[in-house]
């Protein structure tokens, strides 16, 4: 009530308006709390709607998504569709594959996100069995290709036929659509492996905003990691201690600032000639001792382990306490002996 009469002389003092209080009984009674994924900042669900929203005169139709995501270390690329009870993943690659065609450093930066996608395209295309029918874009030149059927545009080199090429549509989670993010890189290396995903070049690097004008160039450059060659050359001119630190993997593995472009092309023709999945190794245990399980104690075994234990604790409890009847005892002693030699001194004062 005080705070309100002071708010009161205040606003009278001071001329305010009249402050409505917005979090009132009413608010509270109609929040509505929002999904969990949402809270927690992972899903934007504006979106997601957009994406698995299915035209009804297409029934039970699979809307598919070709989601990017990425880790502190790894590139994670999936074609989704979304179901009644959940998402389906039809195919999935990551970058950590990568060291089976010859790339083990740098596993998430743009070269790598363009590998990825090449991947994904080229293992689910082989899936399908459309690998031979729609083979993409072996010589990469950072051109978008599209084709032009009746009103419609397909984003790939030539179409088929009988076989429509596998559509998809770009879901990039949370993620800001900057020009030349590394999203954009798997996009672009899931297009050269055969898949027809909708984009333009607005968001490629290379496009000049003001100028309205695209370098394909720039995105050739950056797939076959040119910036990362010209960054280690800036860096071993100029701090070689840094260039140990920030490269030390590169040059544990012999990478040289020339050879990345040669890497990164003999990396995209690997995965073009076997783009399956490696094949799962059971674990096999060697020794049997240190992986053998504990057996399960009984009920009476239990009750006995649980005896056992209070047993132990009371013996230490009495030790406790006779450690302490020993130190009283001791005290008292200490301050008898000190007593004594001062009453002596004092009979012989009176003497």
């Amino acid at each position: 009530r005080q705070k309100c009469r002071d708010l009161q002389v205040f606003c009278y003092n001071n001329k305010m308006p009249f402050v409505k209080v917005v979090k009132n009984k009413a608010y509270f009674k109609r929040y509505q709390t929002k999904y969990r994924r949402r809270r927690e900042g992972k899903t934007d669900y504006r979106a997601r709607k957009r994406l698995i929203t299915q035209d009804k005169n297409k029934y039970n139709t699979p809307k598919y998504r070709f989601v990017v995501r990425f880790s502190n270390r790894y590139v994670t690329c999936q074609i989704i569709a979304a179901e009644v009870v959940g998402d389906k993943v039809i195919c999935a690659a990551t970058s950590k594959e990568l060291g089976r065609y010859g790339l083990k450093v740098g596993l998430k930066n743009f070269a790598a996100a363009y590998c990825t996608g090449l991947l994904l395209a080229r293992r689910l295309l082989q899936k399908l069995d459309l690998d031979e029918i729609y083979e993409g874009q072996a010589e990469i030149d950072g051109e978008i290709i599209s084709t032009e059927v009746g009103k419609k545009t397909y984003f790939v080199d030539e179409l088929d036929d009988d076989k429509r090429p596998f559509r998809a549509l770009l879901d990039v989670g949370v993620r800001t659509t900057t020009t030349g993010n590394r999203v954009f890189a798997a996009l672009k290396g899931a297009t050269d492996g055969g898949l027809d995903i909708p984009h333009s070049h607005k968001r490629f690097s290379g496009y000049d905003r003001e100028a309205k004008e695209y370098d394909a160039e720039a995105m050739k450059d950056r797939i076959f990691g040119t910036h990362v060659s010209e960054y280690m050359e800036k860096l071993m001119d100029e701090d070689n201690a840094k260039y140990q630190q920030l490269f030390a993997e590169y040059i544990k593995e012999g990478i040289e600032p020339d050879g990345l472009e040669d890497l990164y092309t003999s990396v995209h023709e690997a995965i073009r000639e076997d783009p399956s999945p490696a094949e799962k190794e059971e674990f096999e245990v060697e020794d049997r001792e240190s992986f053998k399980k504990t057996p399960k104690l009984s009920y009476e075994e239990r009750k006995a382990k649980i005896a056992a234990k209070k047993a132990a604790d009371m013996e230490v409890d009495d030790d406790d306490d006779d450690d302490e009847e020993e130190e009283d005892d001791d005290e008292k002693d200490q301050d008898e002996e000190e007593e004594a030699p001062a009453e002596e001194t004092g009979g012989g004062a009176d003497y």
